[in-house]
């Protein structure tokens, strides 16, 4: 009788570990890796080794029909916690605490069978996002209010950015569109990315962080004032347009069609002209209606 009670404990155990959500702490990079070795608890000496032992783990766990969700573990994050908190950091209790808080607030991609070589670029792209909103979000919480008219600028630039979004996609039309918008800030440069399904008639459909981040980015560049292209591409009726806009005087102005090939051709680490793609058409844009005035007021600290 003991024994029969026991077993139906140790299965309900089972069944319930099924169903818990787990967080994996990644250390994805062989620098981050070697930072994390001065931990004595830490007893991975080889990255190679230690991420096919986390692909092996995954894969059991998935096998066994968990989730896991994992996320980018950064040392120097993972210390500044430490020290945040009061906790020992040469401790695996203390990377759980730090993983466990990841899993809500750092950069995290759910573990769906694909293997490791390609989710961790997928993950470092996740953190790269996640960065460029923080960033765009809190130079807009902090610029102030306008010298002029005392509204704030960083809201004021937010609501014109996303009216030249929504003209945008007004202006495009039907398709299927990929959307990059680009600000360089510093030897940065700062990238979002949107892809808008728009293939049925009357019918938008789009990712609504990703839009909200390529507003905030545009919105950083009405702020700073800095250079901003927002090019599109469109597949639509088998084929590919690419076409694009730059900020200046808070509008959008078209792009020549010679301008755009030579932004969608260049390598972006060289500076070397790459070749075209067969089949795309390289296009100047539509214009975007405004209803601002041309010499509407631009805000300023």
């Amino acid at each position: 009788m003991t024994d029969t009670q026991h077993g139906r404990t140790s299965g309900a155990r089972h069944i319930l570990r099924r169903e818990i959500a787990g967080t994996l702490g990644l250390v994805a990079d062989e620098h981050d890796f070697t930072q994390m070795r001065r931990y004595r608890s830490f007893t991975f000496d080889d990255h190679t080794a230690y991420l096919r032992q986390v692909e092996a783990l995954l894969k059991s766990l998935a096998a066994a029909g968990g989730h896991t969700t994992v996320a980018l573990f950064d040392p120097e994050d993972y210390a500044e916690f430490c020290a945040d908190t009061g906790l020992e950091p040469d401790t695996p209790a203390s990377r759980t605490r730090f993983t466990a808080e990841l899993a809500s607030t750092g950069p995290s991609l759910p573990y769906e069978g694909q293997p490791l070589a390609d989710l961790v670029p997928d993950l470092v792209e996740e953190a790269v996002r996640q960065a460029t909103w923080e960033y765009a979000s809190s130079v807009l919480a902090r610029t102030g209010s306008c010298a002029v008219c005392g509204q704030d600028i960083g809201r004021a630039a937010f609501a014109r950015a996303s009216y030249l979004v929504a003209r945008v996609i007004d202006t495009i039309g039907a398709g299927r569109h990929h959307w990059v918008c680009s600000v360089p800030m510093g030897k940065q440069m700062l990238l979002t990315v949107l892809h808008i399904d728009a293939a049925t008639a009357g019918t938008v459909r789009l990712e609504e962080t990703a839009a909200m981040e390529l507003t905030t980015l545009l919105a950083l560049a009405l702020v700073t004032g800095n250079a901003c292209a927002l090019i599109v591409r469109t597949t639509a009726d088998d084929s590919d347009r690419v076409y694009g806009w730059r900020l200046k005087d808070e509008r959008l102005r078209q792009l020549t069609a010679a301008q755009v090939f030579d932004a969608y051709c260049t390598d972006a680490a060289s500076g070397d002209l790459t070749a075209p793609e067969p089949g795309v058409d390289y296009c100047t844009a539509p214009e975007v209606p405004d209803a601002a005035p041309e010499n509407h007021h631009r805000h300023r600290p």
